[in-house]
């Protein structure tokens, strides 16, 4: 499925700038993983990361992905 450009350039701020969603995705454990599990239904950044990449944005990804 192809995004829009804002999606997708949202989706990679939340994988790879946001503070608060990168590190709760590298601990999968703690106060930031947390609370990205409860507001990640609020923040535009998590739900385009969930729709470009098909996982929440406290989930580690299951393999290595390409930059």
């Amino acid at each position: 499925m192809e995004h829009g450009k804002i999606t997708t350039s949202m989706a990679d701020f939340c994988k790879n700038t946001c503070p608060v969603c990168t590190r709760a995705r590298a601990k999968g454990e703690g106060l930031f993983y947390n609370f990205v599990k409860l507001e990640e239904g609020l923040c535009p950044a998590c739900r385009s990361y969930k729709k470009v990449y098909g996982l929440q944005a406290h989930e580690k990804p299951s393999r290595k992905e390409p930059d």
